[in-house]
C-alpha cells in the first residue's frame, strides 16, 4: 500500500499511559516523509505518564482533524480508559475512516472495548494477551500483528517494530529502513530475559506475583467491557 501522498497519525493520550508506547513509535512516524502526528486527549493540558512525564496534547477529542492512522498507547491508565464512553466513543468515530486503527501493548484492549478488535487477530503486552479474546478479538503471540487494517504491536518496546512495520508499507522500506538506521536501532539487550519465553521461569514468576492486583483489575474491567462488545 506505498503511498506518495501526506498521511496523517494520531496517538491518543490518556493519564498514566507508558510513555515509551507513545514515545517509541511517534520518533518512527515523526521522521517519515510527509506525516503529521497528533497527540490527542480530551483536553490540552499536560499529560502525566505513569512515570511522571509530561506530554503536551496537540489537538482535543472535538477539535481533531481527520487522520489516517489511530493509535493507542497502553499503561496502567489504560484500564479506567476501558470504561470511558467518551473516549470509546471518539475511538469508534475515528476508526470508521482511517486507513489503520492500531495501538502498542495494552492499548489493543482499548481498541478491544471500543468493539474495534471483535474478529480480529491482535496481540498486547504478554502479562494481558490472554484477554483479548473476552473481546472478541484472537490473541497471537507475535511482535506485530496485522490483520485488515487493524495493527498491534505487542509489550511497549514493539512499538519501535510496529511503526517501522506500518511506515514500510505506506512508504516503502528503503524508507522504513533509513528511520531505522537513523535512529541506530540495533538492539542488543544485554539479558535475554524479553520475554517469558527466553527469561528464567523464576523471574517470570517473580514479575507475574507484582503485577497479581492490577492485572486482577484489569480483567475485572475488561470482563464488564466484553458484554458490551460481544
Amino acid at each position: 500500500m506505498t503511498t506518495k501522498n501526506a498521511l496523517s497519525v494520531g496517538f491518543l493520550l490518556f493519564p498514566q499511559l507508558t510513555q515509551l508506547d507513545l514515545t517509541g513509535p511517534y520518533e518512527v512516524f515523526a521522521r517519515a516523509p510527509d506525516m503529521t502526528v497528533h497527540l490527542i486527549w480530551k483536553n490540552r493540558e499536560p499529560v502525566l505518564s505513569d512515570s511522571n512525564l509530561a506530554i503536551v496534547p496537540t489537538t482535543t477529542f472535538a477539535e481533531c482533524p481527520p487522520i489516517d492512522i489511530i493509535c493507542v498507547p497502553g499503561g496502567p491508565g489504560q484500564v479506567d480508559l476501558m470504561e470511558d464512553q467518551e473516549t470509546l466513543a471518539f475511538l469508534k468515530r475515528v476508526a470508521s475512516t482511517a486507513k489503520l486503527v492500531t495501538s502498542v501493548c495494552t492499548g489493543s484492549l482499548i481498541l478491544g472495548a471500543a468493539g474495534l478488535l471483535k474478529g480480529y487477530r491482535a496481540t498486547s503486552h504478554w502479562s494481558s494477551i490472554d484477554q483479548l479474546s473476552l473481546l472478541g478479538a484472537e490473541p497471537v503471540h507475535e511482535r506485530v500483528v496485522w490483520d485488515r487494517n487493524r495493527v498491534t504491536g505487542a509489550g511497549v518496546t514493539s512499538g519501535i517494530d510496529f511503526a517501522l512495520t506500518v511506515v514500510a508499507d505506506l512508504y516503502g522500506s528503503d524508507i522504513a529502513q533509513g528511520i531505522q538506521l537513523a535512529l541506530e536501532y540495533d538492539p542488543k539487550p544485554p539479558f535475554k530475559t524479553g520475554s517469558p519465553a527466553e527469561a528464567p521461569e523464576a523471574l517470570v514468576e517473580a514479575a507475574r506475583s507484582a503485577m497479581v492486583a492490577p492485572l486482577a483489575r484489569r480483567r475485572a474491567v475488561t470482563e464488564r467491557a466484553a458484554k458490551g462488545v460481544l
